[in-house]
């Protein structure tokens, strides 16, 4: 059922080879299960205030297509939760989808957010229905920051390896700009769950189906690995995330599942001694465990043996097809420790970590492969970011979710995933005309900007190797010439790039004023009633607030994210209904240093 092979970076090393190796070690699937199988899942969607318009529309009607994709023996749940928790799809088989869909539209926002008390509601019900033969996994989809319930991460992430360690695996959709990408990916790494970034609110839909198809794929579970090194090896490094996501010299690790039509690559950094003479050398053998269900439907535990041997000579050397898997693992590794210099203030070296693997996947000749030529120009563009210290939230995210997919999946599809828009579209020269030039249009294919060809003359199916600072989804640009690449698989666009407008077309990217909020620091006035408001269906760059009852008082408190919800408000008395949702233009911090005045216009909100 699976194939275990190994190989290193290189075909033969010569004489006196010393010091750190590169190894894959790769298990492959060989055969596809009669019947998939069963999914008890839970959705836990965020509907605080924070997700109110558009985003909570997207997450719910993700949500919807995730239940038409289940089969009546399926188990599914659905729980939301702001700071109140509440389940409205008990777990069932979805045998009746237009009633669950119903119920699922229904769901409207508001409150701040509970994050740890809505995935608890969502392992319950994942419990109360396990199956050891099914795929047990809870589904946490957020776009806020914990503040409200348990929000200390240490203690979450501690309970989501107890839950994990009973089988009951944790996926987290990281949705906009606000969420906790170090807790989500910290949640889903520690119980070999899957951590999505959602860039934009269409993207939705097609993350959450990119999950379920996992589920349904996965052939094996709880892949182990046990490694006892011959005299003298030590194991320097794993490349990939492991359960706990810690990067150690430990020699026994918990891998996850294996899935259909989808490799499983084990990257090691191996240190050797002097191999002073020519000869086959044991390096270390490993021990691998790992659970699948057979036709009978039975859980059957695989095991297997793998010795490990090098091979030191005279011939000639040469690079194997292993040493793009384990560039790919280096350049999520590169990402993931240029974030920790970042982090810590170490701007420079967090540059250094990406220039000088781009400059080394160059000379090895990677640059002539596209979608390796397209992780060295993510690599120098992550790179100019760093050392300019210029690292929004989102390019932050993108790298995180970058990182996460190369450690944890051997997925081309969600590689190099990123949609973040740069400034510098917008500052590029414009022509009206093509003239000699070439056209190029961006276009986004499955969570990545990819440039292709407009023009005539040229093969339009082949993408274009162009730079990533400047890509933006429905830009077009003129280009001086394309140069076909050495294997002839794609363009590099050469020479001088400007933006094209045509005449007559509205520049979209055209550097706009910015905020449309009107911020006059003036306490907001309001109409007599609540029902002279008015009213609408979008938050816009407005802020989020909610009236809630303060024992016997309602007070007006900050649902958006980025603001204390703890904190009183200033606000209208005679609009205050327990419940009710409004959009201010500003909110700004009282004289006392501890609460808010509503500043501007002042609009209720309801959802569409």
């Amino acid at each position: 059922m699976i194939n275990v092979n190994y190989q290193f970076n290189n075909s033969i090393f010569p004489v006196n080879t010393k010091g750190d190796i590169d190894l894959l070690i790769s298990f492959q699937p060989t055969t596809t299960p009669k019947k998939r199988r069963k999914l008890n899942i839970s959705l836990v969607i965020d509907r605080s205030g924070s997700m109110a318009g558009n985003s909570l529309k997207h997450a719910l009607d993700a949500a919807k297509s995730v239940v038409d994709s289940l089969t009546d023996e399926d188990i599914v749940s659905v729980v939301v939760f702001d700071d109140v928790i509440k389940t409205i799809v008990p777990p069932q088989n979805p045998t009746d989808k237009k009633a669950i869909k119903q119920t699922i539209s229904s769901v409207r926002a508001g409150g701040i957010t509970d994050l740890h008390g809505g995935w608890a509601e969502g392992c319950k019900h994942v419990e109360q229905n396990f199956d050891p033969l099914a795929i047990n996994r809870v589904l946490l989809l957020t776009d806020g920051q914990m503040n409200s319930g348990i929000t200390d991460k240490k203690t979450i992430i501690s309970k989501v390896v107890q839950k994990g360690d009973a089988g009951v695996v944790t996926t987290t959709l990281g949705f906009g700009s606000w969420f906790e990408e170090d807790l989500l990916t910290s949640m889903a790494a520690s119980s070999n769950g899957n951590f999505y970034f959602i860039q934009t609110k269409e993207d939705a839909t097609e993350v959450f189906q990119l999950e379920l198809d996992s589920l349904k794929s996965v052939i094996a579970q709880n892949l182990v690995l046990k490694l006892s090194p011959a005299d003298n090896i030590t194991l320097t490094q794993w490349l990939n995330l492991s359960k706990d996501d810690k990067q150690s010299q430990k020699l026994k690790m918990n891998f996850g599942s294996i899935f259909e039509n989808e490799d499983k690559l084990i990257g090691l950094k191996i240190n050797t001694p002097t191999f002073d003479k020519e000869g086959v050398f044991p390096l270390f053998s490993v021990k691998y465990s790992t659970e699948t269900v057979d036709d009978s439907g039975n859980i059957q535990k695989i095991e297997g043996d793998l010795d490990v041997n090098i091979t030191i000579g005279n011939g000639q050397a040469t690079l194997t097809s292993a040493y793009v898997d384990i560039a790919r693992l280096k350049i999520a590794q590169a990402k993931n420790s240029a974030l920790k210099f970042a982090d810590a203030g170490n701007y420079t070296e967090a540059s250094t970590a990406l220039k000088s693997l781009a400059t080394e996947l160059e000379t090895q000749g990677l640059h002539e492969h596209f979608e390796m030529a397209e992780e060295i120009e993510q690599l120098q563009y992550f790179a100019t970011r760093f050392s300019n210290k210029n690292v929004s939230s989102d390019t932050r995210k993108e790298l995180k979710d970058q990182s996460f997919q190369g450690l944890s999946r051997n997925r081309k599809d969600l590689a190099a995933r990123g949609t973040e828009i740069s400034q510098e579209v917008s500052k590029m020269p414009t022509v009206s005309e093509v003239g000699e030039g070439v056209e190029l249009v961006c276009v986004k294919e499955g969570g990545k900007l990819r440039i292709k060809v407009a023009s005539s003359g040229y093969d339009q199916t082949l993408n274009v190797q162009f730079p990533r600072a400047i890509r933006a989804d429905g830009a077009k640009y003129v280009v001086e010439k394309l140069v076909l690449s050495s294997n002839g698989s794609f363009y590099r666009a050469d020479g001088k790039i400007q933006r094209l407008v045509k005449e007559g077309e509205v520049d979209i990217f055209k550097s706009s004023s910015g905020s449309s909020r009107v911020k006059t620091g003036k306490a907001s006035s309001a109409p007599k009633t609540l029902a002279d408001l008015e009213v609408t269906d979008s938050v816009g760059d407005g802020i989020l607030v909610q009236c809630v009852k303060a024992g016997s008082k309602l007070r007006a408190r900050v649902v958006s994210d980025g603001y204390e919800p703890d904190w009183n408000m200033r606000f209208p008395r005679s609009i205050r209904e327990e419940g009710t949702l409004y959009v201010v233009d500003e909110v700004i911090t009282g004289p006392d240093g501890k609460s808010y005045i509503a500043c501007g216009k002042i609009k209720r909100f309801e959802q569409a």
